[in-house]
C-alpha cells in the first residue's frame, strides 16, 4: 500500500473512514466531516491568543472538576448515527475543535474523544468560516452537542448555540459583543469577560 503523506495523493471527492485516516501520515492537518476531507487553515496570531486565554480560564474553572478540558490538536470522533458502532470503519467524522470540554470520562481514550463533548469551541480563521458556520453547526447539532461557541476574532463577537432538548435542534443563536460577559447555559459558573479575550 502506498504511504500517504501528502493531500495530493488522496481523492478529495471520495468518502473516507477513520480507518483510512489512521493510515495517513499527512504533513497537512485535516479533518473528516461525514467522510469528506477538509484541510485546516493554519491558526493566526489572534486565533492563538484567544485559544490561550480561553484555555487558561477553562483550566482554572475545571481543575477540580470531573470535566476535562482539551485544546487543539485533539481528535474528537463522532459516530455515524445510523450505525452506532464504535469501530474505525464505521466512523466518518474526525474533527479537531479549538477547545472542548468532556464530562463523561467513558468517552475519553488514548486517541482522543469518542462521542459528543459537552461544549465545543471553534475560533474562526481566514478560509474556515464556512466550515464552522455551516457544516460544523449542522454536524454538532446532529450529534447532540449541548453547546457550541464560535469566536470571530475580526468582528470580536461570539455566537453561542444551545441544543433544545425537545426538538434536538439548536435554537436561535445568541450573539455576545466584545464588551459583554459570555455565559454558558450548560456550565452556569462559566462566565467570561470578553474584553479580556479580545484585548489587543
Amino acid at each position: 500500500m502506498e504511504k500517504i503523506s501528502h493531500l495530493s495523493q488522496l481523492d478529495l471527492t471520495k468518502v473516507y473512514s477513520y480507518a483510512d485516516y489512521l493510515q495517513w501520515r499527512l504533513e497537512e492537518t485535516v479533518e473528516l466531516i461525514r467522510g469528506i476531507i477538509f484541510p485546516m487553515a493554519a491558526p493566526g496570531t489572534k486565533h492563538q491568543q484567544i485559544s490561550f486565554r480561553l484555555g487558561g480560564i477553562f483550566y482554572n474553572l475545571f481543575e477540580n472538576s470531573p470535566c476535562q478540558v482539551f485544546i487543539a490538536p485533539y481528535e474528537v470522533r463522532l459516530l455515524d448515527s445510523t450505525k452506532q458502532v464504535n469501530q474505525s470503519k464505521n466512523i466518518y467524522t474526525v474533527i479537531q475543535p479549538d477547545l472542548c470540554i468532556v464530562c463523561d470520562a467513558s468517552k475519553i481514550d488514548s486517541q482522543g474523544c469518542i462521542g459528543a463533548p459537552d461544549l465545543m469551541v471553534e475560533i474562526l480563521s481566514p478560509g474556515n468560516s464556512k466550515k464552522e458556520m455551516s457544516f460544523k453547526k449542522q454536524l454538532y447539532e446532529d450529534n447532540g452537542i449541548p453547546e457550541y461557541w464560535i469566536f470571530d476574532p475580526d468582528r470580536e463577537v461570539v455566537i453561542r448555540f444551545n441544543l433544545d432538548k425537545a426538538s434536538n435542534q439548536y435554537g436561535r443563536p445568541l450573539i455576545f459583543m466584545d464588551n459583554e460577559i459570555l455565559e454558558s447555559e450548560v456550565f452556569p459558573d462559566l462566565k467570561i469577560d470578553l474584553k479580556k479575550i479580545f484585548k489587543k
